[in-house]
């Protein structure tokens, strides 16, 4: 489980806290205290630069508190909000600087990923897998990050890009679909 999950009554509590920060921005000490470092290490997880990631997550912030009075409530896990920012100031980034963009690959999240291809599994199998993932766009590898690598549930990815739980799964199966497609391309390619 993620820090990213939260409860219903912790949901509430957090409403609290975010009403009281709209009215005066010294309440938002919580809030940014609760969710800076795992804004931080998912930032890093893509930037791969401590500078970079610590500027790109102050900015995270400072957008947040900036548009406070902006931010209705929809039931939903606030960090589902900061998520959002995170990923657009990411994308900002790379396409500003025009660095590559790191995807950090956890072999758990990449087993998962690669039982639900159906793919085989064995050391060949894990670099075809790596190599699938950069036939990708970086949109759809944003969202195989959140649900494989962040480990979030398909309702978690459907909060972040604010559409059902149904689109998510939808459009997470297309792009398994497409990288087994690719996949099985591949493997002719190396007989």
């Amino acid at each position: 489980m993620t820090t990213y999950h939260r409860t219903k009554s912790q949901i509430a509590e957090e409403q609290k806290q975010l009403k009281a920060a709209q009215k005066n921005s010294r309440h938002f000490a919580p809030i940014y205290e609760r969710y800076y470092e795992q804004l931080f290490i998912f930032v890093l997880k893509r930037v791969s630069d401590e500078d970079h990631a610590a500027d790109l997550t102050s900015q995270v912030f400072l957008k947040a508190m900036l548009n406070l009075k902006k931010y209705t409530f929809k039931g939903l896990p606030f960090s589902s909000w900061l998520y959002r920012i995170a990923i657009n100031e990411v994308n900002m980034f790379f396409r500003e600087t025009k660095k590559q963009r790191a995807i950090s690959i956890e072999s758990a999240g990449l087993q998962h990923m690669i039982e639900e291809v159906q793919f085989t599994d064995n050391e060949g199998d894990i670099q075809l897998m790596v190599a699938a993932l950069d036939q990708l766009k970086p949109a759809e590898v944003q969202m195989v990050e959140l649900r494989y690598f962040e480990k979030m549930s398909f309702r978690e990815v459907a909060q972040i890009y604010n559409i059902t739980e149904n689109n998510a799964k939808v459009r997470m199966y297309r792009i398994l679909a497409k990288m087994k497609k690719w996949l099985s391309t591949s493997e002719h390619l190396t007989d």
